[in-house]
């Protein structure tokens, strides 16, 4: 037996039977994208206020893929709406992975874009940046950048790097 319950749009709590009297609960909510934007030897960054946590919170461009939308179309989209910043050419495709698989069903899609130019100014609420790939490994140290789905999309992307800088190599 499975109780759906509406908590908002696309946001459901679900009640699963388990056992014989144990239920198990999680979250059905939409899939997220995730763009990293890269200017130069910087990432476009973005900083606001996470009430869940009830602090300011450093992160990459993202939010819910919409309904009958593409991944890659909802990153451009937010990355457009949130930074006032375009990509220039289509997001590329970094990974794909469920963000909480014990708690949600949702998963995140992670792109990045190394080419990107200014066409309007940010959405109300929030703040860019650009850091080196070094200030946002001292910001995750310093816990200020800390939405996990974002550090592991960083990290993915630079060991994307590493192993394409290494195939160039001479060495």
């Amino acid at each position: 037996m499975k109780k759906k319950i509406k908590l908002y749009s696309r946001i459901f709590l679900i009640s699963k039977k388990y056992k014989k009297n144990e239920f198990y609960h999680y979250l059905e909510i939409p899939d997220v994208a995730i763009l990293i934007p890269k200017i130069d030897q910087k990432f476009l960054i973005v900083s606001q206020k996470r009430e869940a946590i009830n602090k300011v919170n450093f992160e990459f461009p993202c939010g819910w893929v919409d309904l009958n939308e593409k991944p890659e179309k909802s990153a451009a989209r937010e990355l457009l709406e949130e930074t006032g910043y375009k990509s220039v050419y289509s997001p590329k495709k970094l990974i794909k992975f469920f963000e909480e698989p014990g708690r949600m069903n949702s998963r995140a899609h992670c792109f990045f874009s190394n080419k990107i130019i200014k066409i309007k100014k940010p959405e109300k609420g929030i703040k860019i940046h650009f850091f080196t790939q070094k200030e946002i490994v001292n910001l995750i140290k310093v816990d200020k950048f800390n939405n996990g789905t974002h550090i592991a999309a960083f990290y993915k992307y630079l060991s994307l790097n590493t192993i394409n800088s290494s195939k160039d190599s001479k060495y």
